[in-house]
């Protein structure tokens, strides 16, 4: 009999806890055991709602890639051309420091051959759609769109990481790097 209060969705609840107190390493402290401990069970308990870590974690990073999507959806909404860009870039940027857990397990490509992970691919397609439409203003040639967004999220995802992990240690400002960085982007993906 599973414990009263335990279902699938607080299991997973449980687990994106973990993930969120473990800050950039939060989906790599993801185990059965941390998520026993949270819910008061022993491990074994944790199987009546879920098939196992594999599963437990293609439940997490669904969750984070589509909270990722909605964090960036909405800000670039009714925004063509560089706005739309900056806005989508900056709501990635806000989601990352609110959540590097989530962000970084949202960024995972582990799940790209799991058969079992359809879920997690179509999320992450719509994902990739809502960059797409920010940069559709920005005239990049036809054939060209993938390389945009490739573009795109390699270079704030480096900036993000390096930002999550203490990797900017000059005394200049962070802030106004990331805003070079972006105009950069915006202005070079324009000029494509």
């Amino acid at each position: 009999m599973p414990r009263a209060g335990l279902t699938r969705q607080a299991v997973v609840e449980l687990a994106l806890a973990v993930v969120d107190d473990g800050g950039p390493h939060g989906f790599e402290a993801l185990t059965l055991a941390a998520v026993a401990a949270r819910a008061g069970v022993a491990v074994p308990s944790l199987y009546k709602h879920v098939a196992g870590l594999p599963d437990l974690r293609r439940a997490v990073v669904l969750a984070c890639v589509a909270g990722m999507t909605e964090a960036v959806e909405s800000p670039a909404a009714g925004l063509a051309g560089p706005p739309a860009t900056r806005a989508m870039a900056d709501a990635i940027r806000a989601f990352a420091h609110a959540s590097p857990g989530r962000y970084l397990a949202a960024q995972l490509p582990t799940w790209a051959d799991d058969p079992e992970a359809g879920e997690i691919r179509a999320a992450a397609a719509h994902s990739i759609e809502v960059i797409a439409s920010s940069l559709r203003g920005l005239g990049i040639p036809a054939g060209r769109e993938i390389d945009a967004i490739r573009a795109l999220r390699a270079a704030l995802h480096g900036f993000i990481l390096f930002e999550l992990t203490g990797g900017f240690r000059m005394a200049d400002d962070v802030d106004e790097s990331y805003r070079y960085l972006v105009t950069t982007l915006v202005a070079g993906l324009s000029r494509s």
